[in-house]
């Protein structure tokens, strides 16, 4: 098959995903995906009539993120029209199968300019969330809600979830909020060096001021202290009354007899936050003929589901998958970014594959920078490349639980 190649991948910086809080708060999601697109443009010289397809991802398609983001933002970009676009939805995965579906289509030999990425603004959904609160319309855990599903396989609420899984794997609260102190510690070190300096650009209001230029959410003083006096987040949820039913109970019909208590909380989950990245592959002869320099080259990928009752545990299962395809071994891997939905899927990702500590999340990870749903997935991948030219390294792989128990993943060499 037919190589793909990473031109280049940029992102806007997290801003806080609160309404009327967040810098990034009062903008349009297309206008988030548009800086990308813009960017992306600009930086490369691209003749956008040349863009075969515009890959996107957005999890909360609701509303003002609804509509095929991937076109509408493309136009308010100003690409030419010739360029079209598709949104696609794998929950907090989507980010990474926004380009793994490009470099199929470019694999194949179908097409040979793909531009893939994604946007979600958490600011928005929480109000999406709270109109239909108001509406009167009760959470159903990340399943469908249909009674003939969850009869087969029960699905909960990610963040017990989270709790769930901890207490399967024994894993403790000190464990969880060592690892999220030191992803605040790295993210600090990566900021304060620029690391992400080259792939971060500048969100402008429709004025032309600037909106946000720098990452907004992490919390470079966080302590273990602090850490340990925050409150659980998830047991008064664990034991929502869904009508007849709890999200606990929607565990114990799978695992009876499971006893588990909030380990998670604020400040070892992924933040919520706002953010759009994007990255432009393209085939040999598209390289050649438009005299590009790739960046990057995508060695394989996969996709792998899990327990959909537990829903976070598909990752290791995925990176497994991706590292036979690619015909590597785990040691071949230079940098890993695993996303810190929950602490414990880290940990636990970490545990399971015995890897080196210090090349996981080198930058830090969502618990420091937080975690654009439908966006996440292709920041990693600028991330994990930006650290391979960093560093020197060849291999980077990058996976993430997603919503229904599963996860894709992609492995990258640098070029």
């Amino acid at each position: 098959m037919a190589d793909a190649y990473i031109i280049d991948a940029v992102r806007t910086p997290r801003g806080i995903g609160k309404p009327g809080k967040g810098a990034l708060s009062h903008l349009h999601p297309q206008h988030l995906a548009a800086t990308v697109l813009k960017a992306i443009k600009e930086r490369n010289n691209l003749d956008t009539a040349t863009v075969d397809d515009i890959v996107w991802s957005t999890s909360t398609q609701k509303g003002k993120q609804g509509g095929d983001l991937g076109r509408m933002a493309a136009l308010a970009a100003g690409y030419d029209v010739k360029a079209s676009g598709t949104t696609l939805d794998r929950f907090c995965g989507g980010g990474i199968s926004s380009v793994n579906f490009a470099t199929a289509s470019i694999m194949s030999g179908m097409e040979d300019c793909v531009i893939a990425g994604g946007t979600e603004m958490m600011s928005y959904t929480a109000q999406v969330g709270a109109e239909e609160a108001n509406a009167g319309i009760k959470p159903l855990g990340m399943g469908s809600g249909n009674p003939a599903l969850d009869a087969i396989h029960p699905q909960s609420h990610q963040g017990v979830c989270g709790d769930a899984i901890a207490a399967l794997e024994g894993i403790d609260r000190a464990a969880l909020d060592a690892l999220a102190l030191e992803s605040q510690r790295r993210a600090d070190i990566a900021i304060k060096e620029g690391r992400f300096a080259k792939s971060v650009v500048t969100v402008y209001n429709e004025d032309g001021s600037v909106a946000l230029d720098h990452e907004e959410f992490p919390r470079p003083e966080t302590t273990a202290e602090g850490l340990a006096n925050l409150k659980a987040s998830f047991d008064a949820i664990a034991d929502f009354d869904l009508g007849g039913s709890t999200f606990r109970n929607q565990i114990l019909r799978k695992y009876p007899g499971l006893e588990f208590k909030g380990v998670h909380h604020a400040g070892n989950s992924s933040g919520v936050v706002d953010g759009a990245a994007a990255i432009l592959l393209a085939s040999k002869g598209y390289v050649e003929k438009n005299g590009l320099k790739p960046r990057g080259r995508i060695v394989a990928y996969a996709n792998q589901g899990d327990c959909p009752t537990l829903m976070l545990n598909a990752p290791v299962p995925a990176a497994k998958k991706v590292l036979e395809k690619a015909g590597l071994k785990k040691e071949d891997i230079d940098v890993w970014e695993i996303n810190e939905a929950f602490a414990v899927v880290a940990e636990k990702f970490m545990r399971d594959l015995d890897l080196d500590r210090t090349k996981v999340n080198p930058n830090g990870g969502a618990c420091a920078l937080g975690h654009p749903i439908g966006a996440t997935g292709s920041m990693l991948i600028g991330t994990a490349l930006d650290e391979l030219e960093r560093t020197g390294g060849r291999y980077g792989l990058v996976t993430m639980c997603a919503a229904g128990g599963m996860a894709p993943a992609i492995i990258i060499e640098r070029l």
